[in-house]
Order: structure tokens, then sequence, then C-alpha cells
């Protein structure tokens, strides 16, 4: 993303698996029909490993299971009363402070009364080293909890803290010029940096493939054109900010390197054949996902092979396409304040949208809107828009990402994924 806004929804799809008796198989809606056919899992090249929602795959052998032996029933847990829908509506949202510098603008106070799971810090928030820690500070005391603090923070133009951090090359030349041990060292000096500073999560690396020129909508913010080595760099930058403490956001899936045109300011449009987008753009994902990655953004780029109707970030079929290469962590949207959303759905239903697709976090430039997109959700659910158990394994996930206790909130016991 760029210096942005937010939004999110279920709808993940099961893999395929070969239909007894006439030999016929299928797989998710997304896959291509020529690897539903013949059962091929794509990937990058030299990659050997199948897919995990690869069909026809021989399955492993089952050990019996034994008898089981008479024991006495296990008493009840006592039964779990989840917040009130409001607040649990709440922890899905991350919201920009646009223009706040001061711990006693209003705009905190308002964020805090809607209970968002996170602020994101843009350029326009940052003073000072003193004022930022201060900002951070009054954010946390107001929220009275978990409260995840964000920025932009990717090596090259897009940047946070450029004044205060110094210069950074882009990822296209550390790439280039620097081996993925010495950018894991980059990803650590940032990360200690922004912890420093009370920030706990850093919306990078981007494992978009390197698809143009540098004044592209991703261009040098990629590491490569090369899916193998896009994967090594973005996982090492990615492994730095964990060693510091902070959780890094792999972005944007399911790849743009096809992409045209800017979704910050109007539609933007991928026409990559299915099977090609599998086994190049959406390599490095499955590479960091395996790799344990607990946060993904979904970009708000249209993919024609994948759902024409809708981005990535409102789409099922991409939210299913993320789970089925077995992605476990928390998703969520690019900013819904960009064209490609703003200029179709206003907040409050980006919002409904985005997390009835799959979405577990919704991020959105403006404050101001939590109130409308917290509402939205509450709405939709009350009206059987939305799914309650949908919102509440959304809910679950952001409030495990925050450090919260997501039993407590929404009666879902959630483990997340742990960056290895």
């Amino acid at each position: 993303m760029g210096v942005l806004a937010l939004s999110l929804v279920a709808g993940g799809f099961a893999a395929a698996s070969p239909r007894s008796g006439d030999g016929a198989e299928s797989g998710p809606p997304w896959l291509a029909p020529a690897f539903r056919a013949t059962g091929a899992a794509p990937s990058r090249p030299g990659a050997a490993r199948p897919l995990p929602w690869a069909v026809g795959a021989e399955p492993a052998p089952r050990a019996p299971t034994p008898s089981p032996s008479p024991v006495a029933a296990a008493p009840r847990p006592p039964p779990c009363a989840p917040a009130a829908l409001e607040e649990r509506a709440g922890r899905l949202l991350l919201v920009g402070l646009p223009e706040v510098t001061s711990p006693d603008d209003p705009l905190l106070a308002e964020v805090a009364d809607v209970g968002v799971s996170g602020v994101l810090l843009t350029h326009t928030n940052v003073v000072g080293p003193r004022q930022v820690r201060a900002l951070v500070g009054a954010l946390r005391s107001a929220a009275g909890g978990a409260l995840l603090v964000a920025v932009d923070e990717e090596p090259g133009r897009v940047r946070t803290f450029e004044e205060l951090f110094g210069f950074v090359p882009s990822a296209r030349r550390l790439a280039n010029e620097r081996t993925p041990a010495e950018v894991r060292d980059l990803g650590r000096e940032t990360g200690l940096f922004l912890s420093g500073l009370g920030v706990d999560v850093n919306f990078a690396p981007v494992a978009d493939l390197d698809g143009g020129p540098r004044e592209d909508t991703i261009g040098d913010r990629s590491f490569s054109a090369d899916p193998g080595t896009a994967a090594d760099y973005a996982l090492a930058y990615a492994r730095g900010l964990r060693d510091a403490g902070v959780t890094p956001v792999v972005k944007h899936f399911p790849g743009r390197s096809d992409a045209a045109g800017d979704d910050h300011v109007g539609k933007s449009v991928a026409t990559t054949p299915l099977a090609e987008l599998v086994e190049s753009d959406v390599a490095p994902f499955r590479d960091l996902v395996d790799a344990g990655a607990p946060v993904v953004m979904m970009g708000n780029v249209v993919y024609e092979a994948l759902d024409p109707a809708a981005p990535a970030s409102m789409s099922p079929a991409a939210y299913g396409m993320l789970r089925d290469i077995g992605f476990e962590g928390v998703a969520i949207t690019d900013s819904i304040g960009m064209g490609a959303v703003n200029l179709r759905w206003d907040y409050g239903e980006a919002t409904v949208k985005a997390v009835a697709a799959g979405a577990d976090g919704v991020l959105a430039t403006d404050g101001w809107g939590a109130r409308w997109m917290r509402d939205a959700l509450v709405d939709a659910v009350q009206s059987g828009r939305l799914s309650e158990a949908r919102l509440n394994d959304a809910a679950a996930r952001m409030t495990a990402l925050a450090g919260g206790d997501p039993q407590a909130l929404a009666c879902r016991p959630t483990d997340l994924p742990q960056l290895r």
C-alpha cells in the first residue's frame, strides 16, 4: 500500500479431492481448468513440492484408530459469553489519524471510544521522535488495552520516518547489491528503530514481483521479478523485523506485477492468466506463508481470471486462494480509502463487503470514519447480511494479533502463525 486507508470478509474454498467412481477431479473455483483436469501443481521454476491445494495427490496412509477406553465424561466448560457486538465489530478496524500530531487531538478519543484494534501512523503524524512517542503513549492510554500501532516503513520510497531514520535504498537495489543476510540486518535495524518509537506493526515487506519501471505503483518497491529471489529477500526483511519484535505484514496478495492503473486513484486491473498468476506472482507469498508469516495484506487490484467483479480485498475468491495455500493468520485489506475501492463503495459498505469476503481487518486512512465502519458491521450482523460467526473469527484473530484475549472477546481460542 502507499499512504492509505482500510476494509475486510470470509469465504475460503476447501481444496478439492478426486471424486470416486468415474475418476473425474475438481479443484478450488479459482484453480485453472488445466490443473483441475490433470492434478498438476503449478510452482515457480525449480520448485518441486506440490501446492497444498493440488488435486490427484496420493493420500498419506492413516494409522489405525485405537478403540476408545471407557472413561468418565469430561466436565463441560462453562458457557462463554462474548463481548458486546459493538466491541467485537470495533476490533476489526485499523484506521489512520490524518494530520494528527498532538496527544490532545480529539480524534484520539474518538477512535478509542469506537474500540479499534489499531491505528496507522503516516508522515503527517511525525514531527520528531519525542513527539511520536508522546502520541503513541497517548493512543495506548486512551485505548485502555491492547492496541496495534502500525506504519508503512518500506525500503525505498514508501516511508513514514524517512526524515528521522535516514536514507534506505529501494528493495530492488537491495536485492541487486546486498545479500539476504544483510537485508535481514537492515530489517532488524528498522525494527529496532520502530519499536523504540512504540510501533509494533510494519506494513512491509512487499512480496509483489517487479513488473516495471521505478515510477510504477510497485516497480522498485519489489525485490525482484524472479519469484525465488523476491521470496528470499522479502523473507529476510520480514525476519529482521521479527527479530526486533515488530510484526511484518506481507503485501499485496495475490501479487500485482501485471496490474495496469494506479489503485490509489482508481481501478487497477491484472489480466494475468490464472495458471501464470499461481506459478509466478503467488509463489513468494506461498513461501512466506510456509515460513509462518502472521499477517498478509490483500491488494486492491481486480484480477480478471480470479474475480472480475471485485478487487482482491473485496473478493471471496482471493481470500479463498490465500487460505488454500495454507495461510492461517490475519488477512487485512489495503486501504478502503483508495480510489479502487472508495469510488465504488463507501466506508461502511466496503467494510461489510471485505469482512464478508474473508478479511479479518479493514484498513482505512481516516479515523473519523471508524464509527461509521463499526456501525455498518453491527447493522450487517443484526440484519443477517453478515454472519456473526465470520465476525467473531475476524475479531478473535485481530485481538490475538494485538496481544489481547480472543477467548474473552469472541469465545474463540486463537493461535496465529509464528514466523520461523
